[in-house]
């Protein structure tokens, strides 16, 4: 009997896989662009680091609070059309961000509208991947866009400090929309992926995720900004966490269709790997949000310089993630993940006692490269060891999730550690200018005052600009206070990272009585962002 030989896989389309890259780039090294660019942006647009911050902070909450409804847009109006409105919509955050001349226009155009692109472009793209090649082909491209965000990650704050200090961080965001440009040129290279499931939509489990997370993060938002009603905005958050929890429980019982099946965390990996994922967010975005503040606020340090002084942590969690993800061998994934968390930990400890001393940013070499390390052996590990129990059917379902808990976890992160730092900033200005006894009780209060309505980035520098024609002592006690309250600060802020870190220690402790993950071929091109 003859047998009919096997059709040939068709061969790998080297263009699109590499503009289906580019995009992956222009959506990680966007935060890296506004991380190290935060003092020209806020001079520029003359406005604060605490509302610079939020907006950042925005921006991975959205994408967080909506990336649930993006995958289902997705299914439903097609992967295609959903890939091209993300790109639209972050272009539309690019060119704003070219064109903002207020921080209106930028929360607006760049948290609001960007974020949503985001939500849309992560699941879709994965989608896209999956049925646009096959077999080889289909797991170098994951590889390639997957390579493409961890350089990404990698090079953004030095490319992002280098075109802020030599050009403008205006032109970074133009950059931005120029590579999008080139990837929708081929998008006819793209063919669609039709979705065949449910096309039923759970409109109320889609509006209390977006409320769960979105009210306490905003709460958080609202309360560095000074603002009101911050405990009913967080507690908002919480009961519309358990109210999720309760309507998903009950629509799964009544076999109607779900935001997402509530299955997926009896499941112990997943449920342990998804709280992991949120705690390497919250740890990296709380880093990445101190940091070059307190770089370009203590240190004053150009945007060129904060980047190369990140450098460390984000090349060491590149090479780490690389090494660890390819020379792992027979060591148990929960072993790597607790080495991470620890040397996270032992880092950030470094970091709390070398801050007060640090002079530049060489004192924070070390410390960075143990941090870096930390979480480039989490990000090696975690993607899939959290997807490895999950079914094919509903590995997207699943990496949707993931998704959403990461970015959360990263909203949070950047949203909880700035304000803690800035309200750190206000006590000790207050305490510092009340203990004082060089300072008269009129010019305590106007001290202490002046301070914390700029606290978030009047550098020594600047303050001596606005203290000429002040008494010599007055001058002298005001730059003290100055120079000792900021890295008490950053101090206070990190143990929000710290906190992190030490939970998921605790954690792996966990992982390692669970039983190891099993290899998993419907989980390649799972972690695409994560």
């Amino acid at each position: 009997m003859m047998t009919t030989p096997a059709e040939p896989a068709p061969p790998l389309d080297r263009r699109l896989a590499v503009l289906l890259a580019m995009a992956m780039f222009v959506l990680v090294v966007d935060t890296s662009f506004m991380n190290v660019s935060i003092s020209a942006v806020v001079e520029d647009l003359d406005t604060t680091v605490s509302g610079v911050q939020s907006a950042i902070a925005l921006e991975a909450l959205v994408s967080a609070a909506f990336i649930l409804i993006g995958s289902k847009v997705g299914d439903l109006a097609g992967r295609k059309r959903a890939y091209v409105l993300g790109l639209l919509a972050y272009a539309t955050g690019a060119v704003a961000m070219m064109l903002a001349q207020s921080l209106t226009a930028v929360i607006i155009f760049w948290a609001i509208i960007g974020g949503l692109g985001a939500s849309l472009l992560l699941p879709s793209m994965q989608s896209l991947i999956h049925g646009n090649f096959t077999g080889g082909a289909q797991v170098k491209v994951y590889a390639l866009v997957g390579a493409s965000a961890s350089i990404a990650a990698a090079v953004g704050p030095l490319l992002g400090g280098f075109i802020t200090t030599y050009l403008s961080w205006r032109v970074a965001f133009g950059l931005e929309a120029l590579i999008i440009v080139v990837v929708l040129s081929g998008i006819k290279l793209v063919k669609d992926v039709k979705y065949t499931g449910d096309r039923s939509i759970d409109l109320v489990g889609a509006g209390l995720s977006a409320l769960a997370m979105g009210g306490i993060v905003l709460g958080i938002l609202v309360w560095q900004e000074g603002g009101e009603a911050v405990g009913a905005l967080i507690a908002l958050g919480g009961i519309a966490l358990a109210a999720l929890v309760w309507w998903l429980l009950r629509r799964k019982r009544q076999g109607k269709p779900v935001l997402l099946d509530p299955d997926l965390f009896r499941l112990p990996l997943f449920r342990v790997g998804v709280s992991q994922q949120t705690l390497q967010q919250i740890t990296l975005g709380a880093a990445m949000i101190t940091l070059p503040i307190f770089l370009q606020m203590v240190l004053e340090y150009d945007a060129m310089a904060a980047g190369l002084s990140l450098a460390p942590l984000s090349l060491s969690m590149f090479a780490l993630a690389l090494l660890a993800g390819k020379r792992s061998g027979r060591r148990r994934p929960a072993s790597i993940v607790l080495a991470g968390f620890s040397l996270v930990v032992v880092g950030i400890v470094a970091l709390i006692l070398v801050v007060p001393r640090a002079t530049s940013g060489w004192y924070l070499v070390l410390p960075l490269l143990v941090v870096g390390s930390g979480l480039g052996l989490l990000v090696s590990q975690l993607n899939n060891y959290t997807l490895s129990p999950i079914t094919e059917q509903r590995v997207s379902e699943a990496a949707g999730v993931n998704s959403a808990a990461g970015s959360f976890g990263l909203s949070f992160g950047l949203a909880f550690a700035g304000g803690v730092m800035l309200a750190a900033l206000s006590l000790g200005f207050t305490a510092q200018a009340d203990a004082s006894t060089v300072l008269s009780p009129e010019e305590q209060t106007q001290v202490a005052t002046a301070l914390e309505e700029d606290a978030e980035l009047m550098s020594n520098t600047a303050l001596e600009e606005t203290l000429v024609g002040q008494p010599a002592d007055v001058q002298a006690e005001i730059l003290r206070i100055n120079t000792e309250v900021r890295p008490q600060a950053l101090q206070i802020a990190l143990l929000v990272p710290l906190l992190a870190g030490l939970v998921g220690v605790v954690n792996g402790f966990r992982m390692r009585r669970l039983p190891d993950p099993q290899p998993n071929a419907a989980v390649e091109g799972a972690s695409l962002g994560g």
